[in-house]
């Protein structure tokens, strides 16, 4: 793990195309902002965790091919 200390109103760099801004520090906690790309995911850890949870539980989903083929009909 790199550990860079910065003050507010300054920035790192990531591979070119991606800004992190220090833009307040109020007691404990830190303000950042995050420029990227759009095709660049950006999410707090806890969020991002929580979508993985909720992808390895579709995974794990039975898919009934019989539930899609009443769909397309009820469609049509």
């Amino acid at each position: 793990m790199l550990v860079l200390a910065r003050k507010k109103g300054e920035s790192i760099i990531i591979d070119d195309q991606i800004e992190v801004k220090v833009v307040a520090v109020e007691g404990d906690v830190v303000k950042l902002g995050i420029e990227a790309p759009k095709s660049v995911s950006i999410h707090r850890q806890e969020v991002y965790q929580a979508i993985q949870e909720e992808n390895r539980a579709a995974r794990m989903t039975a898919f009934d091919p019989e539930w899609l083929k009443k769909l397309k009909s009820n469609i049509e």
